[in-house]
């Protein structure tokens, strides 16, 4: 049996504030997504998304239980090592695209793989064809001030379909959009993840946006 793209056991985080009091923000999460998943995470502010959204992209650490991504357990990873799977296992999606506005679309794309030490030719086509398979083959060199709000969060997806990860983690991928452009997110979000093979996770407090999962 091939390794769950993330898998967590009875995982806590907790924060420590000033005065020595002490905000569990987890408590026992325990989940498997296997790889090729579509799966939702749904929940009203303030009752942890963000912070399992955080430690399922490697960007923080559990506090106490066991996370696997990929078959790797990151308790036993430091920053550098941690980074690194991050980088090559995982794609990101945010509510507000995280794009850099003074730079093309492909360029934007590419960004992933000058981390990863890609070859520049190597970056160039892989981003243009990353755009391309979010329909945006005929916007690779406009900015993303130059472009709608759905096409800038096409971009974003692309960016993070780069990669190739074996996980996809989207945020909120519709809260900045209009209802339409928020249905051609989430068509595309479904396509991917059915023709890429890898794992999506949406984490989202819209019902209706989660029952697509």
């Amino acid at each position: 049996m091939s390794e769950p793209a993330v898998e967590a056991i009875d995982v806590t985080r907790s924060y420590e504030l000033e005065g020595g009091v002490v905000v569990n923000a987890l408590r026992g999460v325990s989940l498997r997504i296997d790889t090729g998943e579509y799966a939702a995470i749904i929940g009203p502010s303030g009752s942890g998304k963000s912070t399992l959204m955080h430690l399922l992209g490697c960007l923080d650490r559990p506090t106490t239980g066991a996370l696997r991504i990929a078959g790797t357990d990151v308790s036993s990873l430091d920053d550098t090592q941690l980074a690194q799977l991050r980088n090559e296992t995982i794609g990101f999606v945010f509510q507000s695209f995280q794009l850099l506005p003074r730079i093309s679309a492909t360029a934007n794309v590419a960004m992933p793989l000058v981390y990863r030490g890609t070859a520049r030719a190597e970056r160039i086509e892989r981003a243009r064809t990353a755009l391309e398979s979010v329909g945006l083959g005929h916007r690779l060199d406009h900015r993303p001030t130059q472009l709608s709000g759905g096409e800038q969060q096409r971009v974003a997806i692309a960016r993070a379909l780069v990669s190739q990860p074996t996980l996809l983690l989207a945020d909120e991928p519709t809260g900045n959009l209009d209802t339409q452009s928020g249905v051609d997110v989430m068509h595309l979000l479904e396509q991917l993840n059915t023709d890429h093979g890898g794992a999506v996770i949406l984490v989202t407090h819209d019902h209706e946006v989660a029952a697509r999962a």
